[in-house]
């Protein structure tokens, strides 16, 4: 009986450890990392132009691998403060128990990204290289010594901008067909595609505190939701996602974009069960670590249906205007 306890215990005990692991990876994360490039993609199918699918697959890998240094640093920088260990028992840091092979493994993946975004800027525009060096020192300003500006509030506004207006300005040179080192960096185009889309991404960011904003206050935090309360944070959950939607109907109405576009509607329904968990439960802690995957599949399903229902307009006989 003691052998079937011991073999038992093992056996919950690699269970519990495998969890943890799949926790700590995160993988559903990395739909952020991905969406710029795929709605720069849809967007360029749509106004008729060409798409370089080998340039694609290529940010694809380096954002991927640009994301991962960031999570890995952000274990990092947390283990340092103290915050990770009563509340994040799936960080890699404690999983691992050697902070230096995670940030070996860390670097290693940026340096790899930043090697492979700069071959891709050989193919395109060096304004790929400058956009995403941008996007990577605003992830660093949000967690990095002696920044932390996520400390002070700033995380999310660093997200919006960084998945935002310089990933999709980024993600629509990587993919033209004209290689021109001096291209004009294409603001507009890239902040009316990729504002909503960026706020769907903030709106992950946001969530991800609900179910630990005392242990960050403890530990000097002071997120919007410390600063807010939870209620008042869960006030806004509502306004992020009308006016993600809002940012993407606009074009619509005023023509710019086909109505086919509207498919980035189907991010609706986890919207709503999203809003519903943190109006009624927003001070239950136990209950809101699904907040940041319901906040995830909004995300997710709002800007592949965005991508898609730009692609899909030139085969339904509509086009896109095209922006500076």
């Amino acid at each position: 009986m003691r052998d079937k306890h011991v073999v038992v215990t093992q056996q919950t005990s690699k269970a519990h450890r495998r969890e943890l692991w799949r926790a700590a990876i995160k993988w559903p994360l990395y739909s952020v990392a991905v969406m710029p490039v795929l709605l720069a993609a849809g967007w360029r199918i749509g106004a008729g132009q060409v798409v370089r699918f080998d340039q694609l697959i290529g940010f694809l890998l380096a954002s991927v691998l640009l994301l991962l240094w960031e999570n890995l640093t952000n274990d990092l920088f947390d283990d340092e403060t103290g915050i990770d260990q009563l509340i994040k028992p799936h960080s890699v840091v404690a999983l691992v128990g050697n902070r230096r092979t995670v940030g070996c493994l860390a670097y290693v993946a940026f340096t790899a990204g930043l090697f492979l975004m700069f071959f891709l800027a050989i193919r395109s525009s060096f304004s790929v290289l400058l956009l995403v060096l941008g996007s990577c020192a605003l992830g660093y300003l949000y967690q990095g010594p002696p920044f932390r500006l996520g400390y002070q509030g700033l995380g999310e506004p660093l997200c919006w901008l960084a998945f935002g207006p310089f990933a999709t300005a980024a993600s629509l040179l990587v993919l033209s067909p004209n290689i021109n080192f001096g291209s004009t960096i294409p603001w507009m185009t890239a902040l009316t595609l990729g504002a909503g889309p960026s706020l769907a991404t903030t709106l992950v960011l946001f969530c991800s505190h609900f179910h630990q904003v005392a242990e960050d206050a403890a530990h000097g935090k002071r997120s919007p939701l410390v600063r807010l309360g939870t209620r008042k944070a869960a006030s806004l959950v509502p306004w992020f996602v009308l006016l993600t939607f809002g940012l993407e109907v606009v074009p619509v109405i005023s023509g710019q974009w086909p109505i086919t576009a509207l498919i980035g509607l189907i991010g609706i329904p986890p919207a709503a069960a999203l809003i519903n968990l943190l109006r009624y439960h927003h001070d239950q802690p136990d209950l809101l670590h699904g907040s940041k995957f319901l906040a995830l599949r909004f995300q997710a399903l709002n800007g592949l249906g965005l991508a898609f229902g730009l692609a899909l307009a030139p085969f339904c006989g509509m086009n896109i205007s095209a922006l500076a």
